[in-house]
């Protein structure tokens, strides 16, 4: 998403693959995606990348006032020519990780086509946000809606399902094909709807060390649980300690604890040393 070259205004623009770009071409499905969020009129919804504004016009048309950013310049300045006089359209050129969305109110949505490139930083950007949106209904690649959806155990279950499933629930609402974008991506992608949680299992303020000891559980996934955690670099018997409090056996690995295992390591290893 970083470092997109300028594009001369009045050509033809083209996707850059080096931003990965696939623009959106059906708009039936830019309509579901709409509906996917329950966008009310008059709601407000931020979108990044809105790439070539098929997905920003659909959430016009049904009366979402749309604060949108594009670090693409030469797609930025399509946009402002083609879509800069729409009442209840804000247009900002930018890099999306360098926008604070909570800026935009109280009460907002977010609804976008993730860049592919960037979807988890996003993710995780998007879901640190205060306010936190009120749900997100975002196009990812297949794999990485299926990662956010996986289980313990499963060879998709990793940082990015727990990411997720400290602040908030996930859904699947429907797959799509290459065919409906312009190029068509050599991947499959999929819409999914996450939720943030008002109470989430994770405090905001504690995000960072749990995923801390998430990313060391995860890291080294051919080893067992207590030689995974050495990354921390806290005393053995330290970890070995917090192991047995929270009732985890050392000898296990770390793709095989779930959510509630994972904040019972966390909440051990963060207590009195």
């Amino acid at each position: 998403m970083t470092g997109a070259p300028p594009r001369k205004s009045g050509r033809r623009l083209r996707p850059l693959k080096s931003l990965g770009q696939h623009f959106l071409v059906d708009r039936g499905i830019a309509r579901r995606i709409v509906a996917a969020a329950d966008v009310a009129p008059g709601e407000a919804v931020y979108e990044v990348g809105p790439g070539r504004g098929l997905l920003t016009e659909a959430l016009l048309e049904a009366g979402a006032r749309v604060t949108a950013v594009e670090m693409d310049r030469g797609l930025f300045a399509d946009l402002e020519q083609r879509l800069g006089g729409r009442e209840g359209l804000t247009l900002h050129p930018g890099d999306a990780l360098r926008f604070d969305p909570g800026a935009l109110g109280p009460a907002y949505k977010v609804v976008a086509n993730l860049p592919y490139q960037v979807t988890t930083p996003l993710l995780f950007h998007l879901l640190a946000a205060r306010p936190a949106p009120q749900c997100l209904v975002v196009m990812v690649q297949r794999e990485v809606a299926d990662r956010m959806l996986a289980s313990p155990g499963t060879k998709d279950y990793g940082v990015l399902t727990l990411g997720v499933a400290a602040r908030a629930t996930a859904a699947l609402c429907f797959g799509l094909p290459p065919g409906a974008f312009r190029p068509p991506p050599k991947v499959r992608s999929a819409v999914v709807r996450i939720t943030p949680l008002a109470d989430p299992p994770v405090p905001p303020e504690d995000v960072d060390a749990f995923m801390a000891v998430v990313r060391a559980a995860l890291g080294r996934r051919r080893k067992t649980l207590k030689n995974a955690l050495a990354t921390l670099n806290l005393p053995p018997e330290r970890v070995a300690a917090a192991l047995e409090q929270a009732g985890i056996d050392p000898r296990v690995r770390g793709e095989t604890l779930d959510l509630a295992a994972f904040l019972r390591l966390y909440r051990a290893l963060e207590g009195p040393a």
